[in-house]
């Protein structure tokens, strides 16, 4: 889906050349910490050829990335306790 944004030029200065970047990147921000985005489609949002670019690019803007919920945390104990006993 493709959406267009309307900004009246008096609201606009300097340089604008990555204005819808940085658009993007706050939908994208936005969307993750309020729980409607997931890492995956923060991903594929913002073009990031890995998981580990989405890390990088919401540690450098003070978001944390972990998104485990409960289920999948105790998951990951288990295994960490089969693989480390």
């Amino acid at each position: 889906m493709s959406v267009t944004i309307s900004l009246p030029d008096e609201i606009l200065s300097g340089d604008t050349r990555n204005l819808p970047r940085k658009i993007l990147e706050q939908v994208a921000l936005d969307g993750f910490k309020s729980g409607q985005l997931t890492t995956s489609q923060v991903r594929r949002i913002l073009a990031f050829d890995s998981r580990m670019q989405v890390h990088e690019f919401l540690a450098a803007h003070g978001v944390p990335w972990v998104d485990y919920d409960a289920e999948e945390l105790e998951r990951e104990r288990n295994t960490l306790k089969e693989l480390f006993p």
